[in-house]
Formats: structure tokens, sequence, C-alpha cells
């Protein structure tokens, strides 16, 4: 355990160091690929020993190639390695989608996908950087300043809230949780009964959304109605709401002060 805490923040070290988002410039694919100690071996490593069920989903090379280019992440931070090495990776039979280079069932890339949300063009510095999602409409991002003080942690808008909260923890970090932890106590009223049944064979451009929503009092996720919609729907609606309910909130403080 101990060397396996050491190796997390050596990664998260190298992670800040290695990782470039450059406006205007980008760094070429040849630059970005580091052959004499990419992180990717410690990754699988971690993914060979997971407790819960891990699916690697397979990479395209000239993909990789691209995405890891549009990226502008090198394959010396886990990120990078992550983009570069996989179509993407599934955790508990689809349930988080943990972002890569894209593959049939997983068919978005990191900077793809961040692509018109944080960034405008390629290589540009967003203020969060969107690196995974889940099947209820969660996503999870690595903050670049625009979420809080703790530049390069990973943060969770949830969707029982529609507010980010930090986890506390860097994208290695991030990645061992995914692996290793109790997601069912992560999760605490947010499967249903039986949920498992609905996830296996979900596409991960598709998330479930459900009525009355998540956000609202008193929620009993398995007394509510649920479909299908897809992601970018999810992403655009949760972001506008999250907005809307934090302004209403700042409204009603100002009101109770008056």
């Amino acid at each position: 355990m101990k060397n396996a805490l050491k190796t997390i923040l050596i990664l998260c070290s190298l992670f800040i160091t290695s990782i470039s988002f450059a406006q205007n410039e980008m760094i070429s694919l040849e630059k970005l690929i580091n052959k004499t100690d990419p992180a990717w071996p410690i990754v699988k490593s971690w993914i060979d020993s997971a407790k819960n069920k891990i699916d690697v989903l397979p990479v395209d090379s000239a993909k990789a190639d691209t995405a890891l280019y549009e990226s502008q992440l090198n394959t010396y931070s886990t990120l990078g390695s992550v983009i570069y090495n996989t179509g993407g990776i599934l955790v508990d039979n689809g349930w988080i989608r943990i972002l890569g280079s894209g593959s049939e069932r997983l068919n978005r890339t990191v900077a793809e996908w961040n692509k018109d949300k944080t960034t405008k063009n390629f290589g540009d510095k967003p203020p969060y950087l969107l690196i995974a999602d889940d099947a209820v409409g969660g996503f999870f991002a690595i903050n670049l300043g625009g979420l809080g003080k703790d530049i390069k942690n990973v943060y969770y808008l949830e969707p029982n809230t529609l507010t980010w909260q930090p986890l506390g923890a860097g994208y290695g970090e991030f990645l061992l949780f995914c692996f290793d932890s109790d997601l069912s106590k992560f999760y605490k009223g947010l499967r249903w009964e039986k949920w498992d049944q609905f996830i296996a064979n979900l596409d991960g451009n598709k998330v479930y959304t459900f009525r009355p929503y998540l956000w609202e009092p008193a929620t009993n996720i398995d007394k509510c109605s649920r479909k299908l919609v897809p992601i970018e729907e999810m992403y655009k609606f949760n972001i506008e709401k999250s907005e809307e309910l934090k302004n209403a909130a700042v409204i009603k403080k100002e009101e109770i002060k008056e």
C-alpha cells in the first residue's frame, strides 16, 4: 500500500509538470510520446490488480495518435497514457466511463469531448477538463482553475445536487478510486434496484435521466421513471440547471439577509 501511495504521489507530480495546454502553438506528436519512461505500465498494473470489474476498450493506433496530439498531453502523464493506450476504460460494466482515444462503445476522446464545452480550439487552456462520466449523468473533471484553488484535483458534478464536489484526489488517485473503491458507497442513492441489468450493454454516449429529477427534494431513485438520452444533451442541461440553481440560492441568501 505504501508503495502504491508513493507511486501515486510521483505520478501526480509528473502530471502537474507534464500536462501542457498550449494556446496557438501545438506540441508535435513525437515530443508527446515518451518512449523511455511512460506512465502506462504503472496504470496497467493497477488495472491488472483492480478489485472492480474493469474493461479496457481496444485502441486504434491512428486514433490514439490524433487524440494524444489534440489533447496536448504526453505519455509521461497518467492521463496521456490512458489516452494513448486505450479506447477508454469502463468500470462496473460501464457504470463509469473513463475517456481515452475513442472506441466503438465509447466513441469520444478527451479533447473532442471538451471542445465547445470547456475549450474552443484544441490546445486551449480550459477552466476544467472533462475526463469521465457515469450512467446517471454525473461528470468527472480535472480542475484547472475554474472549480477551485486545488489545481489538478478531480471534481464530480453530482446529479443529485448539480454541484461540483472536490474528490481531494488527482487523476492517478481517481483511477485507483475507480479500480479499487467500494463504488456502492460512493453512489448510495444513485443506483436503483437491479441497475446492473441495464448497464452491461449501455452505449457510452447515452445516460439515464430521471423524473422526478434527482436533485428535487426527497427523490427516491427507485420510484423514478427513467429514460436514455444523449450524453451531450445531459451535460448541457446539467450545466445550465446547475447555474440556475446556484443563482437562485444566491438570491435567496440575499433575501434572507434583508
